[in-house]
């Protein structure tokens, strides 16, 4: 995973609305097509209308490109904690991922960066075909 994705969600990250949780999260992800996207998470005080960083970059993604944009690879970001994305998170990852769920996902475990598929991270995807 180049830095520059890393440094993206890092970015984004800092421009987070998190004042419940204080976890301010970050996502950058780059489309099939080429397309860089990011987003942060936005937390509301009703807590089932928050949105994950993830989401927020892939819904962009598919503002911009349409439904039928594909994932490339994807990295996500909170300063001070290390996470893989959440359940929501990643079906909606596996929604959008290339074919297989050959997507790469990068997030950070002990300091490091760590790389797994969308079909690594979500083996049993729910999908309607």
């Amino acid at each position: 995973m180049p830095a520059d994705l890393l440094t993206l969600a890092r970015q984004a990250a800092a421009k987070a609305h998190a004042p419940y949780s204080r976890f301010q999260v970050g996502c950058a992800l780059e489309t099939e097509a080429g397309g860089m996207f990011q987003g942060c998470n936005v937390e509301n005080a009703s807590y089932g209308l928050t949105i994950c960083a993830e989401r927020a970059a892939i819904f962009q993604a598919v503002a911009a490109e349409g439904g039928g944009m594909r994932v490339r690879r994807l990295a996500v970001v909170c300063p001070g904690h290390e996470f893989p994305p959440c359940g929501a998170c990643r079906q909606v990852i596996a929604e959008f991922s290339l074919p297989g769920g050959a997507t790469e996902v990068t997030f950070l475990q002990n300091g490091r960066a760590v790389t797994r598929t969308a079909a690594e991270l979500l083996p049993e995807a729910f999908g309607l075909g």
